[in-house]
C-alpha cells in the first residue's frame, strides 16, 4: 500500500467515501482510524475529500508496536534522513492507535531533535501537547513543506508503518466557505461543508467531474452541497420549498463564482417542492440533505415521536416516488435523511425497507455497514443517515 488515509470524527464516512471513489479493491482500513489506499498520493483528488484529514507517505514497516523498540528506530534512521533536507527542518510526531501518554511523545520527539542536531543540521521542533498533533498545527507550521516533517506511527494494535503527512485539510479554506458566506441560517441547520463533500462523493461515485454533468440538490436549503460540488467542477442545480432558502442559495452562489470564478458553475436554483416538481435539466446526479424534520433536544414520547416519522417518512416517500419517475436507470443518489438516536439504537425512516418497492436498490459498502453511515454528534437527537441507492 502505497497511502496511508488517517480518516475524520466517524471513519466509516471516510472509508465508505474512498470507497466509492476510488473502488473496494483499492482501500483497506487499518485500525480505528486509518486506511490504506493503494495509489500515490498525489492521484487522490485529496480537495474533494470531507471525511480524510490527511493523506501520508508509507516509509516503513516498524519493527513491532512497542514504543521503546519504535523510539530507538526513530533516533537511528531520523538523522539520516534529515541530512536529505536543504535548511532548518521543521517536524513533529503524532501517534494513532498506540495507547501512549502525550508526555512520552514528547520525549521521544526531544531525544530525536538532540539526535538531528548533533549529527549537524538545524531542526525545529513543534511542541506536543496531544498524542497527535492538530490539523492547524501542521497546517501552519508548514510540516507538508518541503523542509517539513510530520512523522506519524500508526498501528492497528498488530502491526505499525511509519508514515509522512503529504496532505492536510485545509482549515483556513473550510472555514471560509462556511463563515464567510453572506447567508447562513442556524433554524434550518447548519449542513458543514465535510459532510456535503461526502454526501456528494457517495452519489458521484467515480464520476469524473464535468460541468455538464448536473448534480441535483431538491432541498437546497442555503446552497452547501450545490457550494462542493461545484467547486468539484460539477455543474448543479437545487431546489427548495422555501423561498427565503432559494433566494440565500442564489446569493451564497454567487457569492462563491466571485471567490472562485474558475471552478463554480451552476444551472439553475428554483422554488419547488421535491414531492411534485419537474426537474429541467434531468440530473445525472442526485445529492443533498433532506428535511430532517422538528429539531428536538429530547427524543418525545411514543405518539409525538411516531407522528414526527410519520409526516417525515411521507415526504420522503413521495419525494423517492416523484423524481423516480424522471431519473434514468443507473442514477446514484445520496441523501443525507433523519435518523433518531433511541434508547437503545437509532431509529430509521420506514420507507428504507421498501426501498425496492419503489425502484430503488440500496449501495452496499464493502468495508463499512449501513449503520455506521450515520453522522450525528453527543448528545443530539437528529442525526443525519447517509442513504446510498441507485435507481432501478
Amino acid at each position: 500500500m502505497k497511502t496511508i488515509a488517517i480518516l475524520g470524527r466517524q471513519p466509516a464516512l471516510g472509508i465508505a467515501e474512498l470507497e466509492s471513489l476510488y473502488g473496494a479493491e483499492h482501500v483497506q482500513p487499518y485500525g480505528s482510524s486509518a486506511c490504506f489506499v493503494d495509489m500515490d498520493s498525489s492521484e487522490i483528488a485529496f480537495e474533494r475529500l470531507g471525511g480524510t484529514m490527511r493523506l501520508s507517505k508509507v516509509l516503513n514497516e516498524l519493527p513491532n508496536t512497542n514504543w521503546n523498540d519504535i523510539e530507538n528506530y526513530l533516533l537511528e534512521v531520523g538523522p539520516k534522513h534529515a541530512e536529505t533536507i536543504d535548511g532548518k527542518l521543521s517536524f513533529g510526531i503524532s501517534v494513532f492507535g498506540i495507547p501512549i501518554p502525550a508526555r512520552k511523545i514528547a520525549k521521544t520527539a526531544l531525544l530525536l531533535k538532540k539526535a538531528i542536531k548533533q549529527a549537524g543540521n538545524s531542526v525545529r521542533m513543534v511542541p506536543h501537547n496531544d498524542v497527535s498533533l492538530g490539523s492547524a498545527q501542521v497546517l501552519y507550521n508548514k510540516l507538508t513543506a518541503k523542509n517539513g516533517w510530520e512523522l506519524l506511527v500508526i498501528s492497528d494494535g498488530k502491526t505499525a508503518y511509519l508514515a509522512q503527512t503529504t496532505r492536510i485539510q485545509d482549515i483556513d479554506a473550510y472555514s471560509a466557505r462556511d463563515q464567510a458566506r453572506p447567508k447562513r441560517d442556524a433554524k434550518v441547520g447548519m449542513l458543514p461543508p465535510k459532510l456535503a463533500q461526502i454526501i456528494v462523493n457517495l452519489a458521484a461515485s467515480a464520476t469524473e467531474p464535468r460541468d455538464e454533468i448536473v448534480v441535483l440538490d431538491a432541498f437546497c436549503g442555503t446552497g452547501v452541497v450545490l457550494q462542493e460540488a461545484s467547486l468539484m467542477g460539477f455543474g448543479v442545480s437545487g431546489t427548495d420549498l422555501e423561498p427565503r432558502m432559494v433566494d440565500y442559495s442564489i446569493e451564497n452562489m454567487r457569492w462563491l463564482r466571485d471567490k472562485y470564478p474558475d471552478k463554480t458553475t451552476y444551472l439553475r436554483i428554483e422554488l419547488g417542492d421535491a414531492a411534485k416538481h419537474t426537474w429541467q435539466p434531468v440530473p445525472h446526479i442526485v445529492a443533498g440533505e433532506t428535511f430532517l424534520g422538528q429539531p428536538l433536544t429530547t427524543l418525545p414520547n411514543g405518539e409525538h415521536l411516531s407522528k414526527i416519522i410519520y409526516e417525515v417518512n411521507l415526504l420522503h416517500h413521495k419525494f423517492l416516488e416523484n423524481i423516480g419517475k424522471q431519473i434514468k436507470p443507473g442514477t446514484r443518489l445520496c441523501l443525507a435523511v433523519p435518523t433518531w438516536r433511541g434508547k437503545h439504537e437509532f431509529l430509521h425512516l420506514p420507507t428504507l425497507d421498501h426501498l425496492t418497492d419503489i425502484g430503488y436498490t440500496r449501495t452496499r459498502f464493502k468495508h463499512v455497514n449501513d449503520e455506521d453511515l450515520i453522522y450525528h454528534r453527543e448528545g443530539q437527537v437528529v442525526g443525519r443517515e447517509l442513504l446510498t441507492i441507485i435507481k432501478n
